[in-house]
């Protein structure tokens, strides 16, 4: 934590301690009431009714609830279980809610961060309101529904297909039920200020200029309100002070002049804070804190962007919203952690997909100095009927609203891939499409005239927006991943804005190859053979390996490509992590899209430490691979290692013998020139890699290899084994042999778990370690196994349609 960020929240603990601590303090000659608005989290201590009834009193005849806590999602689990199809319906929630004493001077509002996809609100048997979209959050006032004592909170959320709120069933994502985010009990005075919209009309490093666009409710007409607006920098320290009477529902406090602003930025993201307070009669009535971030930003035409008057190569990724066994309904501990590495990672600049996020996200883009591609979640589908497109406005206006604060946000993207798969007759119309395309740009910019909008991959609408990035799949879907610097070229001139949005491959964690797919999309023969046979690949995503070392060497030539031209805008990979979708039950990992740079449980494959080595300031070495410590091939043959680092040296050693010492290069591929020949011993085999920092302190990378100079033969059996883990679990882990009993590193058939007795599997995870499915990697496949505690024995079955059955038993005491 560096010291600005330890001052800043020392300056907001203070400053909540303030708020909640006591009834008056002073400010000059003003007495203020800190006991105006509370919010409370509710998500603890609910009540669960998975039934689609319609009725309360339906509901209510209803006895098999059962307890839980929120965020939740009835699709954590059977989203990725075998079975397909997912649960596409409606459930109940129920909550008892005490309110010991009701304030007959405030408002009381259940505010939902998120609750997918439509939403009604019962209290005390009422309907209270409700909400359509999944996405972003919502109200529902109470406060003329709420008595003293204990009060009836239900809740009916329904994900049920409907095509007339988006985004797309036809989407390569799940559509997940439940309240999956957290909920809260807010209460504010009577008169209030319900919002504040913040822009930054004039910055540059001399000066910046701040406009406050403030809603107040004011239903008991009280006379003489006025605003207080007090600013502070990012250290805590009062640096501006304004006062304005109202003179209606909406009034704007201007901070004209604020000299040498700190700026936020990527590396340095400062965030002043503003509290507003609503007067009336010198004591504050109500008071709100928004945070503050001073920054411009421009798309040069056909060229690079810039932040702050600088250029700034935008280094991206996406992010899905979801977490191994919970689905969507994820902690903001694990929503932040998500966010900490991918700063950890080096990117500056995420696309949500495809999807507004949990609240937490926003903040941590704007505490880490992480721009951020903000998304409608028009994706696929077509344009819809009437009601759809009210629907979808409202969703637009909603994100808008909800996030202009964040100084992270610089893109309101509208939609991706929206023409493809149709939901209505004529849905893809491109005259339709792009008529209502215009409505949503025209509306963003009128709610938001600062920032840019933007779309993925539909091509007739790409004028409409300000910024556009065309489909480029080079290496993965078509063509060779060296073919990319042409394919940016040629889209740098044709587009005015252009940004690369979504790159990348499938990579099955722990599957190595000796020989993988080469840049120019041509397989190789194993060196074991006298004649190099070539066989050109056109879709490698259909018939590729799968393993990591192509997708290591793939993203590496696109970050070669991407850090050496100086007229790019940036790119942003797909994604950061594995995510579930119900379009792919044969991936290795059934249900799960595997083009992550980290497993869904935020694990780094080894394509994270290509980004890290272009893109982190934190030194670190690398050697490829970790999860590759089981190799062979013919005796005296050299094997090329690459080491992954960002220090400026790398040093290698090989049993203990030093390789020379080499200068990172990143115009040199692969590995930016830190590259070795290894003549590997039978046995095992020790690589050390030293990584030479800049003050000339040393980190090293340390990897063992098993190496065999005799090829495997088929596959004649699978052996069980298993460890036990420092959780108390048993890993247990399936190996494939031949005859011989060698691993076969070649074997990449699925297998099936099962655990008998004493225990359960860890299951439907989408995890290397969490699904009775999973194909093989170089020869092996795992699965975690929870004991019972209720014997000593734990049975485990791995099968499949070669190898009819091997069973293992594990005594546990």
């Amino acid at each position: 934590m560096t010291q600005m960020h330890f001052k800043n929240l020392q300056f907001l603990l203070i400053l909540s301690l303030l708020m909640v601590s006591c009834n008056y303090t002073f400010a000059g000659n003003i007495l203020i009431d800190n006991q105006f608005r509370t919010k409370t989290n509710i998500n603890e201590n609910w009540m669960y009714a998975e039934t689609n009834v319609n009725s309360i009193a339906d509901i209510r005849n209803y006895n098999n609830w059962v307890p839980l806590n929120l965020p939740h999602s009835w699709n954590a689990d059977d989203a990725t279980d075998l079975e397909p199809g997912y649960r596409r319906s409606a459930s109940w929630y129920k909550k008892d809610l005490e309110i010991k004493t009701i304030n007959k001077n405030q408002n009381y509002t259940l505010y939902f961060e998120g609750s997918n996809i439509t939403t009604k609100v019962f209290v005390n048997g009422k309907e209270a309101g409700d909400h359509i979209g999944g996405y972003i959050g919502f109200n529902i006032d109470i406060t003329n529904f709420i008595t003293e004592g204990i009060n009836e909170i239900l809740v009916r959320v329904d994900n049920s297909y409907n095509i007339e709120v988006i985004p797309s069933q036809q989407s390569d994502f799940f559509i997940y039920g439940g309240i999956t985010r957290d909920v809260w009990l807010l209460t504010t005075p009577k008169n209030n200020i319900t919002s504040v919209q913040i822009t930054t009309p004039k910055v540059s490093h001399k000066k910046a200029s701040l406009k406050l666009k403030t809603f107040v409710e004011n239903p008991n007409n009280v006379s003489k309100l006025s605003l207080q607006a007090i600013l502070y920098n990012p250290s805590g320290k009062k640096i501006a002070t304004k006062s304005i009477l109202l003179t209606g529902n909406e009034t704007e406090i201007n901070f004209e002049n604020i000299k040498n602003p700190e700026l936020w930025d990527t590396k340095t993201p400062n965030l002043y804070t503003v509290q507003i307070h609503l007067i009336s009669d010198k004591k504050i009535i109500d008071a709100i804190v928004e945070k503050v971030g001073f920054r411009w930003f421009e798309f040069k035409d056909n060229g690079p962007f810039y932040l702050n008057g600088k250029r700034l190569l935008l280094r991206g990724t996406h992010r899905h919203e979801e977490q191994a066994g919970v689905g969507p309904a994820m902690s903001n501990e694990q929503h932040r952690k998500d966010m900490e590495s991918i700063k950890e990672m080096g990117a500056n600049f995420v696309r949500l997909a495809h999807y507004p996020q949990d609240p937490e996200i926003y903040k941590a883009c704007d505490e880490l100095g992480i721009l951020v591609w903000d998304e409608l979640p028009w994706c696929r589908g077509g344009v819809g009927n009437e009601t759809w497109k009210t629907n979808t406005k409202n969703q637009l206006k909603e994100m808008i609203l909800q996030n202009y604060n964040h100084p992270s946000i610089i893109i309101w993207s509208l939609g991706n891939e929206m023409y493809w798969l149709p939901d209505f007759e004529d849905g893809d119309n491109p005259e339709k499409m792009n008529a209502f395309l215009t409505e949503l740009n025209i509306l963003s910019h009128k709610l938001d005239p600062s920032r840019k909008t933007a779309i993925r991959k539909y091509y007739e609408g790409a004028h409409i927006v300000d910024v556009f990035s065309p489909s480029i799949w080079s290496g993965w879907y078509s063509g060779s991943y060296k073919s990319y610097q042409k394919a940016i070229d040629t889209y740098k001139k044709e587009y005015k804005h252009f940004i690369h949005a979504e790159y990348g491959g499938s990579s099955h964690v722990g599957r190595h190859s000796e020989n993988p797919i080469t840049g120019e999309g041509l397989i190789q023969s194993e060196s074991w053979e006298e004649e190099i046979v070539q066989t050109e690949v056109a879709n490698i995503a259909q018939i590729g390996d799968w393993s990591e070392n192509y997708i290591v060497d793939l993203f590496d030539w696109h970050l070669r490509i991407s850090e050496l031209d100086s007229t790019f805008v940036g790119n942003i990979q797909w994604a950061f992590k594995d995510f579930a979708t119900p379009l792919r039950p044969e991936n290795d990992i059934p249900y799960m899209n595997q083009k992550g740079v980290a497993d869904r449980n935020g694990n780094p494959k080894d394509a994270y430490y290509v980004f890290k080595s272009y893109w982190s300031d934190q030194p670190f070495v690398y050697i490829e691979s970790h999860t590759w410590t089981e190799r062979q091939g013919p005796e005296k043959t050299p094997k090329t290692i690459s080491v992954y680092s960002n220090c400026e040296k790398v040093g290698f050693y090989h049993n203990g013998k030093f390789l020379g010492e080499k200068q990172k290069d990143i115009s040199k591929f692969p590995a930016s020139g830190l590259t070795w020949d290894v003549n590997f011993t039978s046995g095992k085999n020790e690589l050390v890699a030293v990584g030479i920092k800049q003050n000339g302190e040393k980190i090293t990378d340390t990897l063992f290899v098993n190496y065999r100079y005799t090829k495997n033969d088929v596959a004649a059996k699978l052996n069980l084994s298993y460890k036990k883990l420092e959780n108390g679990n048993y890993l247990v882990t399936a190996t494939a042999v031949d005859p011989n009993g060698l691993q076969c590193l070649d074997y990449e058939k699925k297998v099936y778990f099962q655990c008998l007795e004493g225990g359960q599997a860890l299951k439907n995870q989408g995890t290397p370690t969490g699904s009775e499915t999973i194909a093989m990697a170089n020869g092996k496949a795992s699965i975690e196994i929870i004991p019972d505690g209720k014997n000593n024995l734990i049975r485990v079955m791995v099968l499949n349609q070669s190898f009819k059955g091997t069973y293992l038993t594990i005594t546990t005491n």
